[in-house]
């Protein structure tokens, strides 16, 4: 995490005025101009601060399933967007090596093997039921207003609810971690403000404290929750430190529904933009499973993730050394027209979309079948039970500062 400079601009020599700077908020809006542009003139190409960005599918899913390049950070032999230095720095390094998100085999394996059993396909189907009270509810209060904003009302609380009930979280305390968790999500975010590194250091703190208070009660009277078999793997000594259990439990919160949160919002966005793949969707909603793939390739909520070459490796004819660090455009690689056929439109009918939204390889999200059973019941129910008078109020929503995962702040419909 670093100050943002004014771009992540292209190296010497690079196509005249192309300048990837996701911060800018015209490219926030709409990135996938400038995905476009790097894909067709610069699809390798190395910022002036030593950075590889990549935009081709064709690179990119090879290289989340090669083992040559690492999650974790610490195999980097430079941090050319780092601001800073020292212990605190260290601190912050070695912090996210607690977390599974950020580490290898077999440290990775190992975790993830304690909560994989929880999130397969054949036990989340036995949450369906639950997830669909909660859709039922949320809709019944929205429709009673006769307008909803689609984040606030709907796509935030399923997820936040579902997650929280299988770690066990009281369902006060909801509203407590609510912007703890949405600071952490900044934090996977290359560059930072100095002043919102802080912010994001404090909000981790308060969840590591949080934490700690929820599983001491969970030692004392386990219950039958993921954070209680957590806790017993790691009362066994040799499967979790306690770091480790904490960093596991903040991830699985944050991740569990950030990405869903997102995956709705951005979802009915376009197909409120593509009224003719709506009324095609309304008319048969069996398609709803497709068509939330289809959703999660045209505007996913993770954008972009980062590698680090262990060795050095040959990428579109551009040579990556040991210790260079990749940025790997995953919003650009699913829309590439070398894989998908008229990436740049939504069909709910589409075939064969093996996107990248949830990744590849060992560090394939643990928790798609989750979010696939969330959006499809969302979007099966807002589809049923509201009109087709259905609008955006503003055809200009607000979105997130976030650029690794994308999704708006807002998104007010009426009908």
């Amino acid at each position: 995490m670093a100050e943002a400079p004014d771009t992540i601009g292209l190296e010497p020599g690079a196509p005249e005025g192309l300048i990837f700077n996701p911060f800018d908020p015209v490219t926030r809006a709409d990135p996938y101009a400038v995905y476009r542009r790097l894909r067709e003139e610069d699809p390798v190409h190395r910022s002036p601060l030593g950075i590889w960005i990549l935009s081709r599918y064709g690179d990119i899913e090879p290289i989340l399933r090669d083992a040559r390049f690492s999650n974790d950070i610490r195999n980097a032999r430079s941090f050319p967007l780092a601001t800073s230095s020292g212990p605190e720095f260290e601190q912050r390094i070695e912090r996210r090596a607690k977390v599974m998100l950020f580490v290898d085999p077999p440290d990775h394996t190992r975790l993830r093997s304690l909560v994989n059993k929880a999130f397969t396909p054949r036990v989340v189907e036995q949450l369906r039921p639950r997830a669909q009270e909660i859709v039922d509810d949320l809709l019944d209060h929205a429709i009673e207003r006769g307008e909803m904003d689609l984040i606030a009302d709907l796509s935030y609380p399923l997820p936040v609810i579902v997650i929280a009930e299988m770690l066990g979280i009281p369902p006060e305390d909801r509203d407590t971690f609510r912007q703890w968790s949405t600071d952490l999500a900044r934090s996977l975010d290359p560059l930072l403000p100095p002043d919102m590194i802080d912010v994001v250091e404090r909000s981790a703190d308060a969840f590591t404290e949080y934490f700690e208070r929820l599983i001491a009660d969970r030692r004392a009277r386990p219950g039958d929750d993921l954070l209680s078999a957590l806790v017993a793997a790691e009362q066994a000594g040799d499967r979790l430190s306690p770091e480790e259990l904490v960093s596991t439990c903040i991830l699985i919160l944050v991740a569990g529904h950030e990405t869903t949160m997102n995956l709705i919002g951005n979802g009915m966005l376009a197909l409120l933009r593509h009224p003719d793949e709506l009324a095609r969707l309304r008319a048969d909603v069996s398609l709803v499973p497709s068509a939330v793939e289809e959703l999660l390739r045209y505007d996913g909520t993770v954008q972009m993730t980062g590698r680090t070459a262990k060795e050095d490796v040959t990428v579109g004819g551009r040579r990556i050394e040991a210790g260079e660090i990749s940025i790997l455009l995953i919003g650009s690689a699913n829309r590439d027209p070398e894989r998908f056929a008229d990436p740049e439109r939504v069909d709910v009918t589409r075939k064969d979309i093996k996107h990248l939204a949830f990744g590849a390889g060992a560090h394939y999200c643990l928790g798609a079948p989750l979010a696939r059973v969330e959006a499809q019941i969302a979007f099966t129910e807002l589809l049923r039970r509201l009109p087709p008078s259905l609008r955006l109020v503003t055809d200009r929503p607000e979105w997130r500062e976030n650029i690794v995962l994308r999704g708006l702040n807002s998104l007010p419909l009426t009908w």
